[in-house]
C-alpha cells in the first residue's frame, strides 16, 4: 500500500454522476474514491479526534465533530437541527441569531425519496441534491417549496403522519431500492393532505409553502461493485485499523469485504488513509 492522506476526517463531498462521484476528505486534502473500486484500502485511526468547531483536542466527539462545550453552545448543534419544527429562533431564544439568520431563514425544499423505502425529508434548497445522496437515495422529488427551516419542518410533520421520515440503513447497503412511482405518491399525498397544508398557508400567510406538482425525479445510482449480504458495521474506536477490498460507496458508507464504515460518524477523527 501507498500512504495517501493524514489528518481530521470530514465527510465525503459527493457530485451526481452516473455513477455518485466521491472524494474523500482528510485534513484539507481529497481523493477520488471511485477509482479505489475493487483494490484494498487502509483507514488508521491514530486516537486523536479534534473539535471542528474550536480545535481543541476532545475524547469523544459530539454532534458528529464537535467537542462538549462547542456542542452545547452552537445552534448548529441545538435539538431544532434535528427537529426544525421545534425551532425557537421567533422566541428569541436562539443560540446564535446571527447563524440562524444565515442558515434557517432560507428557502428549503421538503422532498419524497426511495432510500430504504418511501420517505420524506427537508434539506436547504443549495443542498440540493447532495442530501439525497447522504442518505442513499435511490430516487426523489421535490414536493414543496417553503421560505424556512421551521416552515420545512411543520410541512414535514404533517407528511410524518402517512410517510416514514427515516432511512433503514441497514437496508440501504444491502440492495438497490426497487423503484417507486415518487410522481404517483406524491399526487395521492398531495390530495390526502390537502387540508392540513391549507392550514399551515392560512397560519403563514406571507411565507406559505409552494406545491411542486410538476417537479421530475432524479434517479441516482452509487458505485457499487456489490452489495452485503450481512451488514456488519466497523467501528474506528474498537477497531483502530480497518482494511479491506473496497466494494462499494454509497451514501457516507464505504462497503468494504470486511464490513461498512459510516465516515461521517468518525468526523473530526484524526485518520491516516492509504491504498
Amino acid at each position: 500500500m501507498s500512504f495517501l492522506l493524514s489528518g481530521p476526517l470530514s465527510k465525503m463531498s459527493s457530485s451526481l454522476d452516473k455513477p455518485v462521484a466521491y472524494s474523500l476528505r482528510v485534513g484539507d486534502q481529497s481523493v477520488p474514491l471511485n477509482g479505489y473500486l475493487g483494490k484494498q484500502i487502509k483507514i488508521e485511526f491514530t486516537g486523536q479526534i479534534s473539535c471542528e468547531n474550536c480545535g481543541r483536542k476532545t475524547k469523544k466527539s459530539f454532534s458528529q465533530g464537535y467537542c462538549y462545550p462547542c456542542m452545547m453552545k452552537l445552534a448548529a448543534c441545538d435539538a431544532c437541527i434535528m427537529s426544525p419544527e421545534k425551532c425557537h429562533y421567533a422566541a428569541g431564544t436562539c443560540r446564535e441569531p446571527e447563524w440562524g439568520e444565515t442558515f434557517c431563514m432560507q428557502e428549503h425544499i421538503v422532498y419524497l425519496a426511495n432510500s430504504s423505502g418511501l420517505k420524506v425529508g427537508i434539506t436547504r434548497g443549495t443542498q440540493v441534491p447532495t442530501r439525497w445522496i447522504d442518505q442513499g437515495a435511490a430516487q426523489a422529488v421535490p414536493i414543496y417549496r417553503v421560505a424556512t427551516r421551521h416552515l420545512s419542518g411543520l410541512v414535514e410533520v404533517v407528511f410524518k403522519n402517512y410517510v416514514n421520515d427515516r432511512t433503514n440503513w441497514r437496508t440501504m447497503l444491502k440492495e438497490d431500492a426497487p423503484l417507486i412511482d415518487l410522481q404517483a405518491e406524491r399526487d395521492k399525498l398531495f390530495v390526502k393532505l390537502e387540508g392540513d397544508i391549507a392550514s399551515l398557508r392560512d397560519a403563514f400567510i406571507e411565507s406559505a409553502p409552494t406545491q411542486l406538482p410538476n417537479e421530475q425525479v432524479v434517479e441516482l445510482n452509487y458505485p457499487v461493485l456489490q452489495y452485503p449480504s450481512k451488514v456488519t458495521s466497523l467501528n474506528l474506536e474498537k477497531t483502530p485499523v480497518i482494511e479491506g477490498v473496497l466494494l462499494g460507496i454509497k451514501g457516507q458508507y464505504l462497503l468494504l469485504d470486511t464490513g461498512c464504515i459510516n465516515l461521517r460518524k468518525y468526523t473530526s477523527y484524526h485518520v491516516n488513509f492509504s491504498a
